[in-house]
């Protein structure tokens, strides 16, 4: 599932981008982000990846993130060996129809947004956000059980840096950067407790992380369902819409995502 921000989470929609500045183009090979998830796994992340050249995929520790460079029978043979029995998920411009043994249990369009701008930043109070580390990794997981941003794993952290805010022990917002590139970066892993939602906790976090991704010279990217109504919190943090994907949760015969 691609990672979103709840709605709750859009405490100033009304934010203007009038008085923002266009960042800078940066240079590097867009056909990358047509397809991001194989484009990560054959550069910046090829360390991580399992797989070959005819399909790819992050551990299962980190998530079902998965690349194909096209819609071949060799590719999803290959993917289907890497799924195993569990799941993996394709980005794809086309109709995402599997060939062989996969078969897709969920589906839908999302959209790919990238920086454009730097818009002026909201006056959230005083909050204290902090790096997170691996003995973090359990409450990570169980916030993001409890929200739903996206797949997310014990070792997902090992993507990039992870920003978090506590009430008290408690984790209850974060959010961080997930694929890689040649000039880019994705923030992903967005969410925040239902109970300490309404706050700017998503906006204070992203604004850390593209903070980061900015002053490395990279571009920030991201995904989201096309329903979504956190796009508009996106849409005022400087996102603009690139382009539409068929999003698909694939898994062999007739295994059930438990």
């Amino acid at each position: 599932m691609p990672d979103h921000a709840q709605s709750e989470e859009i405490t100033d929609s009304s934010i203007s981008l009038d008085a923002g500045v266009r960042l800078p183009n940066q240079t590097f090979d867009w056909t990358l982000l047509d397809n991001p998830i194989w484009g990560a796994l054959s550069t910046e992340h090829a360390g991580l990846a399992l797989g070959d050249e005819r399909a790819r995929r992050y551990p299962v520790e980190i998530g079902p993130l998965s690349g194909i460079p096209a819609q071949t029978e060799e590719s999803y043979e290959a993917l289907s060996n890497l799924a195993g029995d569990g799941v993996v998920v394709l980005f794809s411009v086309e109709p995402i129809v599997p060939i062989g043994g996969l078969q897709v249990v969920r589906s839908g369009p999302i959209v790919q947004m990238i920086r454009k701008i730097r818009g002026v930043e909201a006056d959230v109070g005083e909050l204290t956000p902090r790096r997170l580390t691996a003995a973090d990794a359990p409450a990570m997981v169980a916030l993001a059980e409890l929200t739903e941003p996206g797949p997310f794993r014990l070792r997902t952290l090992e993507l990039g840096n992870f920003y978090g805010i506590f009430h008290g022990p408690e984790l209850v917002a974060m959010a961080g950067k997930r694929m890689h590139m040649p000039g880019l970066v994705e923030v992903s892993g967005v969410c925040t407790h239902p109970a300490a939602r309404g706050k700017g906790y998503a906006r204070r976090l992203m604004q850390i992380v593209m903070d980061e991704i900015e002053r490395d010279g990279k571009t920030a990217f991201l995904h989201a369902f096309s329903t979504n109504p956190a796009i508009r919190l996106y849409e005022t943090l400087g996102f603009e819409a690139r382009q539409e994907f068929h999003f698909a949760a694939l898994v062999n015969g007739s295994k059930i995502i438990e």
